[in-house]
């Protein structure tokens, strides 16, 4: 895995080792950044199941302003934290050992907002529709933000949650880009 673009281009980025993680991959990483490349400079954005943190970097690297990673396993926190010292990144990171959903909670709680939210859990996790109905529910995305969710393909996600509709969807392989706004 490397930094496909921006100030950090070709730097290795090292995952949790396992079976359990299934890192984006670099093809569709690049994919989800051509679309959002008109909208990602001086962003907020939230990474969450941030895993090594590739996306969230990648978003860095391309000059958001801000990225937020999201990860409860400690094995794959190492990774992480390696990776974004690797590259050299510090204030503009920041890193919250939760999961998802206490942590999306607290976020709502405390007033935070988000320009663009990505998501990426385990296909089979039971995460996705706890995080869609707080995400489509709470005010945690920007008016004008996307939130983009990574699921497999042949998972079908919701057309609508809450105020979010899907607007794109875009597949490679057996992954899932699908692409939500508000309407």
């Amino acid at each position: 895995m490397r930094v496909i673009a921006g100030i950090h281009k070709g730097k290795h980025l090292r995952s949790e080792p396992g079976l359990r993680v299934r890192p984006t991959s670099d093809r569709l990483r690049e994919t989800l950044f051509n679309i959002l490349a008109p909208r990602i400079g001086d962003r907020t954005f939230l990474d969450l199941c941030a895993g090594s943190g590739a996306v969230g970097i990648e978003a860095l690297s391309r000059g958001a302003a801000q990225a937020t990673f999201v990860e409860h396993s400690r094995r794959a926190l190492v990774a992480l934290v390696e990776n974004l010292a690797r590259c050299g990144i510090g204030e503009e990171a920041e890193v919250v050992q939760r999961d998802v959903v206490s942590a999306v909670k607290q976020f709502i709680q405390v007033g935070r907002r988000f320009d663009l939210i990505f998501c990426d859990p385990p296909y089979a996790s039971p995460l996705y529709d706890p995080l869609f109905e707080l995400l489509g529910t709470q005010p945690l995305l920007d008016e004008d933000g996307w939130f983009i969710v990574e699921h497999h393909a042949r998972h079908a996600v919701v057309e609508t949650i809450g105020d979010l509709r899907r607007f794109r969807a875009v597949r490679q392989g057996e992954s899932t880009l699908s692409f939500f706004s508000r309407w």
